[in-house]
Order: structure tokens, then C-alpha cells, then sequence
């Protein structure tokens, strides 16, 4: 029988990143199932205590109780700690309890670290990791004194305060969590709110990666063809998504209809902008057109980018794919972008990562449907499928009414959602060594 270290060294950075983030979400469970973290201090179902730690953890925001009015002080401060764990990655955090004890970051911890934040060389991994860290600290400070300004003089000084903190952390993390209730359609119109809790989540959904680069601009002026594209496909998605939600919603009088144009185009903008994994609704789901819910599933399905805090297939797979496919169509072998060309592995990964979302997202919509055809219909059950894969939050009001079964099957989306795909499979597959041959090559008939 093996050791218990020859075992740890058969693990895969992969596999520990996996049990790492399932540990978590059951100490959070049993945390949140303690009569010390209910208001009413009546425990909660275990099933519904693992369903708000998976969605804390993964950052995603569905919930089948109400935070605010569930949990005491406790139990919101787990969330929120599972919040701030979940949106940065729980060897951030094991890193930085090394840096505290004074230990030395070894081999397999930089291993770990590469393959929770999607990193190809050690160059600068520890280093990154500091500038993180501290980044966070500083960018959830800053929205917490911001939203101090607006909540302490509403709710008082601690109320107001702790909310400013909670929702800084939610909103950072792209988790979408609130204690309002009714999450932000009670500021629909107040523009200061909205600019704040967007541009945290907005910042914390393009990537550390692009941070640390734009921060270290001055020195070397220069940036990396990561950062152009994401910068790229972000405003993209930013300005398309807001002229869309603003042309099908403009006079439908349960969201946009009523309002003046200034608080139109504030509303329009900040559901463009939110299903991008933050999961705030300042509109109300349920009663945008379907147009717009379609609108704003393919949004969600896309979400943030690589090494953020958000979760979807990221805003780079989408611009690789658009670029292969205009090669192709152009006629040209190379795919090439900001005189930059970019390798056909890169194609490939990318379009394994769709293929595998879009197969899971399928499957799970079909499993529902069967499953909840009680409470809801088609577009209601993909729009649920497709927020807890991307880890976005937001829902038209199927999560309270989901049953035992469909708890567990959205669990197991938001935590796939949350890893990704690709290091779910290679925590799941055994390694195999590459053939040292390769078959004769036949093209198929395509189109």
C-alpha cells in the first residue's frame, strides 16, 4: 500500500487544486450548517448550507436563501471569507500564509501556482502573487470607503460600513452576493452606486494578469498580446452589449421604459456589463424581453477573462475563435493579430473549452428540464445553466424553487464553472505519455 507521500507525489497540480477547492466548499457547508450561523439560530439543510458555500466559493451568486435575512453576522462573515477565497484561489491564500510564517515557496507550490492563474513559465509567479495581494487589498479599500460614502449615512456608521465591506468584497470578487434582498434595483437610478460596484467588478473580471502588466507599463513600456486582446474584447462586448440592451429594452415599461434617458442609458449600461460573472441586477430579470435574456446568456457564457476573479469560457477563447474563423474564411494558414501570430495549440484549446462548456451547459439544460419542468420553462432553465456555469449569479427566479436534485447538478456546474473545464478533465484523467509514432494523415469532407 503506498505512503502517504508517495501518494501526494502521484497527485497533479490538477487534482490538488480540485480536492483543495472541494475541502473548502465543505468546510464552508458545515460552517453555514451551525445554528450559530442562522438569524433565526435554526440550522439550515445541509444540502442548502453546501449550495451557498459552492456559490460563495465559485463566486457565483445563486442563491436558494436569502443571505441578508438567513444568516446571522456569522454566517455572512463565512461568506464572505469564502468570497474573498474563491474570487483570488486558495493557494493565493496558502501563499500568502507562507509569506506570513516566513516559508519558502518550493517547486510544487510554484507548480500550483501556475495552474491555479493559468501561468506557462515560473518567471515572476511569487512575485505576481505579492502584487495581487496587495492589488486586492488596495482596490477593495478604496470601494469600501467609497461605498461608506453613500451607505453610512443610509444604514448608519457600522450597518453602513459593514455593508460598504461586504458588497466592496462581493463586488471585487465578481460574486454578486448582497444583503439588500433585492440585490441593486433599489439604486436602479442612483449612478454613483452603480459606477462603483461596476468598476470593482469590471476591474476584477479583466485579469490580474493584465493588471500587474498595466501597472508595471511605465517601466517597460510595453504589453503583452494578452492584454491587447482582452482590453480589445472587453470593450468590444462592453459597447455592443449596451447599444443591444438599450435598443430591446428602451420602451418596455417594466425596465427601461419609464425612466429618463440619463437613467436609461445607467441601467443599459450596468446589465451590459454585469452578466459578465458579477451577477448585480439592477433591472429585474424576470421582466427584461426575451431578446434581451438571450442577449444576456451569451454574455454570461463568454464572462470575464483568464487569471480573474470571474468565471465563463473568458473573453480571449472567444477571440481566438473569431480570429481562426476568419482566417479560415480569408483563406489564410496563419492567424494573426496585432502583428502577433498566434500558435494553432492556442486554437485548440480554445475551441476544447467551448466545445466542453457548451456540451456541459446542453446537457445540464436538458437534465432540467426534465427535472423542473414543475417551475419553469426552457429559456428560464438555460439561463440557469448557463449563470451557474459562468459563475455569474444571476437568475429568473428558478434557484429557490430548484429541487433536491437540481441543487446538486447546479453545485456540480458552479464548481466546474469555477476550475474550468480543461483542469476538471486533467484532475480526472490519468497522464498518459504521448505515442512515438503518428498515423498517416486523411482529410475528412468538412461543410
Amino acid at each position: 500500500m503506498k505512503s502517504m507521500n508517495q501518494l501526494l507525489r502521484t497527485i497533479t497540480p490538477s487534482q490538488i487544486l480540485v480536492l483543495g477547492f472541494l475541502s473548502f466548499i465543505m468546510i464552508g457547508a458545515f460552517l453555514l450548517k451551525l445554528p450559530v450561523s442562522s438569524a433565526n439560530g435554526d440550522s439550515i439543510s445541509f444540502l442548502d448550507a453546501l449550495f451557498t458555500a459552492t456559490s460563495a466559493l465559485s463566486v457565483t451568486g445563486l442563491n436558494v436563501v436569502n443571505p441578508g435575512e438567513t444568516f446571522s453576522l456569522f454566517g455572512e462573515i463565512v461568506i464572505l471569507c469564502l468570497i474573498q477565497v474563491g474570487g483570488l484561489g486558495f493557494m493565493a491564500f496558502t501563499t500568502l500564509f507562507a509569506f506570513l510564517i516566513g516559508k519558502k515557496i518550493g517547486f510544487k507550490e510554484r507548480l500550483l501556482l501556475l495552474e491555479a492563474f493559468n501561468k506557462v513559465d515560473f518567471r515572476g509567479i511569487v512575485k505576481m502573487i505579492r502584487y495581487i495581494l496587495i492589488f486586492t487589498a488596495v482596490i477593495e479599500g478604496i470601494g469600501f470607503v467609497l461605498l461608506s460614502i453613500r451607505f453610512v449615512p443610509q444604514f448608519g456608521i457600522e450597518k453602513g460600513m459593514y455593508f460598504a465591506l461586504f458588497h466592496s468584497i462581493s463586488a471585487f470578487n465578481n460574486a454578486g452576493f448582497d444583503l439588500f434582498g433585492t440585490s441593486l434595483l433599489s439604486y436602479q437610478t442612483d449612478f454613483y452606486v452603480n459606477l462603483v460596484i461596476s468598476s470593482l467588478f469590471i476591474i476584477g473580471g479583466i485579469g490580474f494578469v493584465l493588471i500587474i502588466e498595466l501597472l508595471e507599463y511605465r517601466y517597460v513600456r510595453r504589453v503583452s498580446l494578452h492584454t491587447k486582446m482582452v482590453l480589445a474584447m472587453t470593450g468590444i462586448l462592453v459597447f455592443v452589449g449596451t447599444l443591444l440592451v438599450l435598443a430591446i429594452e428602451w420602451n418596455n415599461p417594466s425596465t427601461l421604459g419609464a425612466l429618463p434617458i440619463g437613467d436609461k442609458l445607467l441601467a443599459g449600461y450596468f446589465h451590459a456589463v454585469t452578466p459578465r460573472t458579477a451577477g448585480f441586477d439592477s433591472l429585474g430579470v424576470h421582466h427584461l424581453y426575451p431578446a434581451t435574456l438571450f442577449i444576456t446568456i451569451m454574455l454570461m457564457f463568454v464572462g470575464a477573462s483568464p487569471s480573474s476573479t470571474g468565471g465563463g469560457i473568458k473573453t480571449t477563447t472567444l477571440f481566438t475563435l473569431l480570429l481562426a474563423v476568419w482566417s479560415m474564411i480569408r483563406g489564410r494558414n496563419n492567424i494573426v493579430i496585432f502583428k502577433r501570430r498566434i500558435p494553432y495549440d492556442a486554437v485548440y484549446k480554445a475551441l476544447t473549452v467551448t466545445v466542453l462548456s457548451l456540451t456541459l451547459v446542453l446537457v445540464v439544460t436538458m437534465i432540467l428540464t426534465i427535472t423542473e419542468h414543475k417551475h419553469a420553462d426552457l429559456l428560464m432553465i438555460l439561463f440557469e445553466a448557463v449563470s451557474a456555469f459562468g459563475t455569474v449569479g444571476l437568475t429568473m427566479g428558478l434557484t429557490p424553487l430548484l429541487t433536491d436534485f437540481g441543487k446538486v447538478l447546479i453545485i456540480f456546474v458552479m464548481i466546474i464553472g469555477r476550475l474550468g473545464p480543461i483542469t476538471l478533465a486533467y484532475a480526472i484523467a490519468k497522464s498518459k505519455r504521448q505515442k512515438p509514432y503518428r498515423y498517416p494523415e486523411e482529410k475528412p469532407l468538412i461543410g
